[in-house]
């Protein structure tokens, strides 16, 4: 009775901590009085022999103990009880918070957007008294500010770009800003449609979504009319489409000798229009975990190349460029010319974006009968054969040929060098259709990641003003479960693409510092978190500078990070620097890019770390 007696202080204790109400609770069962059955037995005891006595007690031992276990189990019950109403609470919390987050990312989201608007107004507004004064100053005549007035009522969206920081600049320095503003509006603006597997920041698995997306959005700033079309992937994230409805009416595409049905979706992201093409027959396609690796591969994204181009006729678009990206989509150039070039696309030229050369798109050549074309007529040493396994069919190689021009992304090599060092058995086609080559470095999206608007962020900042970075940083351990005086220094280890890998020596660090409180890891991406990532760290550890796909350093030295390069060894205890005799300085690059190699280059992981503790504003 005592040890039930505790139990029951026990449960009392705690069902306010957990927030249980006491009905929940079942009832524990009724038993009688220790002392009635003391009672009873003496009673028994003067009524019995003492055999009988002997038995009835026996039996009355029994009965309490069964009553005692019956009680136990009772208060077994009212444990698990407990315990399952404790875990449904959790779940429960961690979804409204959840939740919460979601929308207080949307309502940031909604006041950046708000607040972008009421800023371009004030710049137009801006410039048009500028212009004003201009005309005051004698410095412009009527006649010109009135054609800069309407240059500048008419070009509402790009001005904004274009002049930033009105307030700063001189009447001449701003007078030949406009004068070159007003000759480019008079050229001829290109209507382009990227055909193309991804676009941040609906799926994302490599360079090309946010290439896609910076490129699209800048086009559009310049005056052009930019499209995308899309596989309707199951994993998209369709809650970044403005607008989005099913399309009405008949969109068939040729694919294995017959005509198929597609669902085509319509919607706008960042304010470019986004077509997304569904294959009825072929749902099985786009409906998987993952966008890449599959041995149909080709099939997959030939039946994507076809129904693009078909829509397009259908719709009668008359694009001046077709936008193709690695060799997923690469196939489009051979369709085009073969098979669409005399069906209302005589004005089009196709533009094929080569972000690497890693994979080609090797098949065997009858599979190209699948989208109609000839495997004949393709399979030749000029045109699509293979240079290295000529049985096959080497599909990058026919994006090459059969393209009006050919950009090779890369902010480190010149063209030589990936010609003839990185091109993986492309040489001699590159080599045949040099003049079509041109190397482009990576460029950056710096509208998506801007500290100083990102709403991501608790407290936004700039170089200016870094307050907001230590709010960041508070943010981040929080979010983390981490205490803000935990260490001076603190690892956070988070895979920054979205692009899921296996990573086993990574796999194996984490199993061998699980218990070090010191260290972080992050499994899955997270893109709140990943700009949290940024905007809180000081210290930004990057694969290398070499990798031109690679946008962690751009990011780090955005959001006042020092991005430092090292070369993860499969031993866990080895860290080498990267080789940067591996340099080729000979070039043109972005200013980031030179920025990131010329101060951050020669510096390694033991200087940083002295420079944050020793200098921490530098």
């Amino acid at each position: 009775r005592k040890l039930i007696k505790i139990m029951a202080a026990w449960f009392n204790s705690i069902m306010p901590i957990l927030g249980i109400p006491s009905s929940f609770l079942p009832k524990p069962i009724s038993l009688p009085p220790l002392s009635s059955f003391r009672n009873n037995n003496l009673h028994e005891q003067r009524l019995e022999n003492e055999d009988l006595s002997k038995s009835s007690s026996d039996d009355e031992k029994s009965v309490k103990q069964d009553n005692i276990w019956q009680l136990f189990r009772e208060a077994q019950q009212n444990i698990l009880y407990l315990n399952n109403q404790r875990l449904g609470a959790i779940e429960e919390l961690n979804k409204t918070n959840k939740e919460k987050q979601f929308l207080f990312h949307k309502i940031r989201k909604l006041e950046a957007e708000k607040k972008e608007g009421t800023d371009k107004l004030s710049t137009c507004s801006e410039l048009l008294l500028r212009i004003d004064s201009m005309v005051l100053g004698s410095v412009i005549t009527p006649a010109e500010a009135s054609d800069f007035r309407s240059l500048v009522l008419n070009h509402k969206v790009s001005v904004v770009d274009v002049f930033n920081l009105v307030s700063h600049k001189s009447d001449s320095e701003l007078l030949r800003e406009l004068r070159h503003f007003s000759d480019q509006s008079k050229t001829r603006s290109f209507h382009i449609i990227h055909i193309c597997t991804e676009m941040a920041p609906l799926v994302h698995r490599g360079s090309v979504a946010s290439y896609v997306t910076g490129i699209s959005r800048a086009l559009q700033r310049k005056g052009h009319l930019v499209e995308v079309i899309l596989p309707k992937y199951a994993c998209l994230d369709l809650d970044q489409v403005q607008g989005l409805r099913e399309v009405k009416g008949e969109a068939y595409s040729y694919f294995n000798g017959q005509l198929h049905g597609n669902k085509i979706w319509n919607g706008v992201v960042y304010g470019i229009g986004v077509t997304l093409i569904e294959p009825l027959n072929y749902s099985s396609f786009f409906n998987r975990e993952m966008i890449y690796g599959y041995p149909d591969d080709f099939e997959r994204f030939s039946y994507f190349c076809r129904a693009s181009l078909d829509y397009i006729v259908k719709c009668g678009k008359q694009p001046d460029v077709l936008h193709l990206h690695n060799w997923e989509t690469a196939i489009v150039g051979p369709l085009f010319w073969d098979i669409f070039f005399n069906k209302g696309l005589g004005g089009t030229r196709i533009l094929l974006t080569c972000h690497d050369f890693n994979s080609q798109g090797i098949e065997q050549p009858n599979k190209l009968a699948l989208c109609g074309l000839d495997p004949s007529n393709l399979h030749q040493h000029d045109r699509l054969q293979d240079n290295t396994n000529t049985q096959f069919v080497n599909i990058l190689k026919g994006g090459v040929v059969y393209s009006n021009r050919v950009v090779i992304m890369s902010s480190i090599h010149p063209k030589y060098t990936i010609v003839r060092n990185l091109s993986h058995e492309l040489e001699p086609t590159l080599n045949v259709h040099r003049d079509k080559l041109v190397v482009a470095p990576y460029g950056f999206e710096k509208s998506t990641w801007d500290p100083t608007r990102d709403y991501f962020l608790p407290e936004n900042f700039n170089a200016e003003n870094m307050n907001g970075k230590a709010v960041c940083k508070v943010a981040l351990l929080q979010q983390l479960g981490l205490s803000e005086h935990s260490s001076s220094i603190l690892i956070i280890l988070m895979n920054t693409s979205e692009k899921q890998v296996v990573n086993q020596p990574l796999e194996s660090l984490q199993e061998e510092l699980k218990d070090d409180d010191n260290i972080k890891f992050v499994g899955a991406y997270d893109e709140a978190l990943s700009h949290l990532l940024f905007a809180g760290s000081d210290i930004i550890l990057c694969r290398s500078f070499l990798d031109p796909s690679d946008e962690t350093p751009l990011k780090a030295l955005r959001y006042g990070a020092a991005p430092i390069a090292v070369g993860m060894h499969t031993h866990i205890n080895r860290v080498i620097p990267f080789d940067r005799n591996l340099m080729n300085h000979d070039q043109e690059a972005t200013k980031y890019s030179k920025i990131i190699n010329n101060t951050f280059g020669n510096i390694s992981l033991g200087l940083a770390i002295d420079e944050i503790r020793s200098n921490p504003s530098m």
